[in-house]
């Protein structure tokens, strides 16, 4: 009688590891990011809204320079940095007619 309780005293502890980890290794597998596969970037959202595309440049203190003449001139204008060595500058319909003749005359 003594043996059989001393196997119970072994056996529970290992059979509720076993199930904890394998319980662990269900809720990584359900729940995790993917491990080592890279992230990948959501792309740009082609909708502007109520803006339009006036300039694309290659560096942001053109962009920027180019925002500034804007803002000289009484446009309003933001600044989008789709990825890296891009950044587009963004009017208002209104203003992008304006803006366009500005932007073809700017040096940057």
């Amino acid at each position: 009688m003594a043996v059989a309780g001393s196997v119970n005293w072994v056996v529970g502890p290992i059979v509720v590891f076993t199930v904890l980890s394998l319980l662990a290794l269900f809720m990584r597998w359900a729940f995790g990011t993917g491990g080592t596969q890279p992230r990948h970037r959501r792309p740009a959202p082609a909708d502007d809204g109520l803006l339009l595309r006036v300039a694309t440049t290659s560096s942001r203190e053109s962009a920027l320079a180019l925002r500034a003449v804007l803002s000289d001139a009484g446009i309003r204008s933001t600044v989008r940095f789709p990825g890296p060595h891009r950044a587009e500058v963004l009017v208002f319909p209104e203003d992008a007619d304006r803006a366009r003749s500005l932007a073809a005359t700017f040096p940057g």
